[in-house]
């Protein structure tokens, strides 16, 4: 047997075989569900065992999905990759995504809290009548109470000790070890020595230590399931944001179609407030397109005939005709699904501080208990008395405390962040977070607000013609001098003939003279290259209105908080090298760059993980979630978009981006808090393990003794809180 990872915390992704041994023409991708999934050893033997069928080019396993995406030959069925993973001792069924959404977890915790409960009540139950042994009860009274015990404990444990029998066999049909394997014989061993004491009449039987054993573990377990409850795939929430339909021009006209019926060359009629379903150019029509999902850009690009156009960009204000020059795959769209699909794989190597600690643990374990069984029957020539050894040396190792170290402190750490305003969303996210050396930020939507204001001084008569103007428009600057004109009590003027120019401006006449709003060249103005448009009333010269983002609360609280931590920052945002130089130099950040694509932030964030550095990366937009995904630890705004938030470990629930400064502090403490918890397991098994060895603790003290180190774990995760 080979042990594999124990603990079951992050995943281990690893390439099984390279694609390139198989042509492309001939492959297909399968996708199998695996509901039973729940440690790093588990997704290994998966991966496994799916890399020895013939014909598989490649098996990638996700944890949080519990889903395998299998590159195969056309000739291999999903029956021949079902059966193979059943042979190594998993559950396998081909992915159904309606029946699986929104499920599984749920029916996880629902599945865990009812065997808690089971076995908490039945756990009580029989230490009550283990009360009336230890206070004397002989004979046959004393076996007429561990018959009761016995009618109590072992239906509840074939119930409620599934989630560690299941896994633990599991794991021995496919020759390998994993913690559940040391769990399972902990409680069998005692549910069985008890059974065959109450049989023979004797003086002793453990069936309250089986039971508590079985209730402690399921604690462990649930806490883990919690903290990992939230996850969800970012890849699935980014292609749950194409359009299912578009309206392409057919012989007969215009036809409505699925977006999988277009192809290449297609012509395509984009209403204002659609979003292109494909990649193309436009043919015909102008308008201004708001990238700021896929660039990040803040500011709405003007667009007429030649110009690209992206799956996912929304279209504003006139009507477009697109040549369609991707689609379906190819789309930048579903290229960035693809990007933080493997950034989520990449992620999953990480290991927490209980995968690592525990990596040696169940082997080491089983060797004790054999070790000290071989001794004392070689000793004392009484098998029974060894076997009651061997057992107690099981229970009093049981990795409780060791289960509950981390998932403890993670709760309260996370009840701690939750009312402070951060949701955490990842199990592991803390740990990661006390590691950072670098923190990555997007501008538009992260930094900021988003939301343009006017930036300069202009006369009343001038923000008055301008508002008149602005009213007929919903571009952000437009709205942006509408409300500046409100909030200084100025009234629009009247305008009359109003028409939009889609990609240039507003126009019209103000008093009997022309009167436009809008870029520069559609105003006859000098472009600066600033965030500005201008007003130019008759022969009048232009005036121009700059703009800027307002900061968001506490983004320079955080700034300067992870500079007196040390921590290194970056600013990586789509908009100009203007904007981003000025919010650099405003907030103080160490290092900025503009026009970055979502492609190209994905390289910076692999770039930093190469060299070594643990980014924290906060986005908001579609163009960020490759980047949150990638990135050692992430956060989003909760206004962000979906996708963002999805992808992102943390979401920050209130405006204010200082709360991420505490949640860094918090995340260190509650890494001392982890490693106090495995120091107090540590010591627990320096002093219990050799009073186990020596023969001095039946199974009923070791479990007592088990669930005294849990509770003072537990204790000390809380004060956290």
């Amino acid at each position: 047997m080979t042990a594999a990872c124990p603990a079951c915390g992050g995943a281990a992704f690893a390439p099984v075989r390279p694609a390139a041994a198989r042509a492309a023409s001939e492959a297909r991708t399968l996708i199998l569900s695996l509901p039973e999934i729940h440690c790093a050893g588990c997704i290994a033997g998966a991966e496994r065992a799916l890399s020895d069928v013939p014909g598989v080019i490649s098996a990638r396993v996700n944890l949080t999905l519990k889903r395998a995406t299998v590159r195969v030959a056309d000739a291999v069925a999903a029956e021949t990759l079902t059966e193979a993973l059943a042979r190594a001792g998993h559950r396998a069924l081909e992915f159904d995504a309606a029946t699986l959404a929104g499920a599984g977890d749920d029916e996880t915790g629902r599945a865990l809290l009812l065997a808690i409960g089971v076995s908490g009540f039945a756990m009580m139950n029989v230490m009550l009548l283990s009360v009336s042994v230890w206070s004397g009860a002989e004979a046959a009274t004393r076996d007429f109470l561990h018959w009761i015990s016995a009618a109590i404990a072992l239906p509840v444990i074939a119930f409620a000790a599934r989630p560690f029998l299941y896994s633990a066999w599991g794991a021995l049909r496919s020759m390998r070890l994993n913690m559940d394997v040391p769990i399972s014989l902990a409680i069998l061993l005692a549910a069985a020595m008890s059974l065959f004491e109450t049989w023979a009449g004797g003086r002793h039987a453990y069936f309250d230590a089986a039971l508590s054993l079985t209730f402690f573990l399921l604690v462990g377990r649930y806490l883990d399931h919690r903290a990992r409850a939230a996850a969800r795939s970012a890849a699935r929430e980014l292609a749950a944001l194409e359009a299912p339909k578009a309206i392409r021009f057919g012989p007969a006209g215009r036809e409505t179609v699925a977006v999988a019926d277009l192809r290449v060359g297609d012509l395509i009629h984009l209403a204002p407030g659609m979003r292109a379903p494909v990649d193309g150019v436009i043919a015909e029509g102008r308008s201004d397109m708001d990238r700021a999902h896929l660039t990040g850009e803040a500011v709405p690009v003007p667009a007429g005939p030649g110009a690209p156009v992206s799956a996912g960009e929304m279209n504003l204000t006139g009507p477009l005709t697109l040549h369609a020059t991707a689609v379906g795959e190819e789309t930048s769209l579903r290229r960035m699904t693809e990007l933080v699909a493997a950034a989520e794989r990449g992620r999953g190597t990480y290991q927490t501080l209980a995968d690592r600690a525990a990596r040696i643990y169940a082997p080491g374990v089983h060797l004790l208990s054999f070790a000290a069984f071989l001794f004392w029957a070689w000793q004392s020539g009484d098998l029974r008395f060894a076997l009651n050894v061997a057992v107690a040396v099981l229970i009093i190792t049981c990795p409780c405390a060791l289960g509950l170290a981390a998932p403890a402190v993670a709760t309260a750490a996370a009840g701690r962040l939750f009312r402070r305003g951060v949701l955490l969303k990842s199990g592991d996210a803390l740990e990661r977070l006390a590691e950072v050396d670098v923190a990555v930020f997007d501008k538009t939507g992260t930094l900021t607000t988003g939301r343009p204001r006017l930036a300069t001084e202009a006369t009343p008569e001038a923000l008055a013609a301008a508002a008149g103007l602005a009213a007929g428009s919903a571009h952000p600057y437009a709205r942006a001098l509408a409300e500046a004109a409100e909030a200084a009590g100025i009234a629009p003027v009247p305008v009359s003939g109003l028409v939009e120019r889609p990609g240039a401006g507003m126009e019209g006449e103000i008093g009997g003279q022309a009167a436009r709003l809008g870029s520069a060249a559609f105003t006859g103005a000098p472009d600066d290259g600033g965030a500005a448009i201008w007003l130019r009333l008759g022969e009048a010269p232009p005036v121009r209105f700059g703009f800027a983002d307002e900061f968001r609360p506490g983004a320079a609280a955080l700034v300067a908080a992870l500079k007196a931590r040390g921590i290194g920052t970056m600013l990586l945002s789509g908009d100009g090298a203007e904007a981003v130089e000025a919010a650099r130099a405003a907030l103080g950040i160490d290092h900025a760059e503009a026009r970055v694509s979502p492609a190209e932030k994905l390289e910076r964030l692999n770039a930093l993980a190469a060299a070594g550095r643990k980014a924290l990366m906060v986005g908001d937009g579609l163009n960020d979630s490759g980047a949150l995904a990638a990135a050692h630890v992430s956060a989003a705004p909760g206004s962000g978009l979906d996708a963002a938030r999805v992808a992102a470990d943390m979401v920050l629930l209130n405006a204010d981006l200082s709360a991420l400064a505490g949640a860094m502090e918090t995340a260190r403490s509650a890494r001392r808090r982890i490693l106090e918890n495995f120091g107090l397991a540590a010591a627990y098994n320096l002093v219990a393990v050799p009073i186990a060895l020596a023969g001095f603790c039946t199974p009923l003290i070791a479990a007592l003794a088990m669930s005294l180190s849990s509770i003072t774990v537990s204790l000390n995760a809380l004060r956290l809180r």
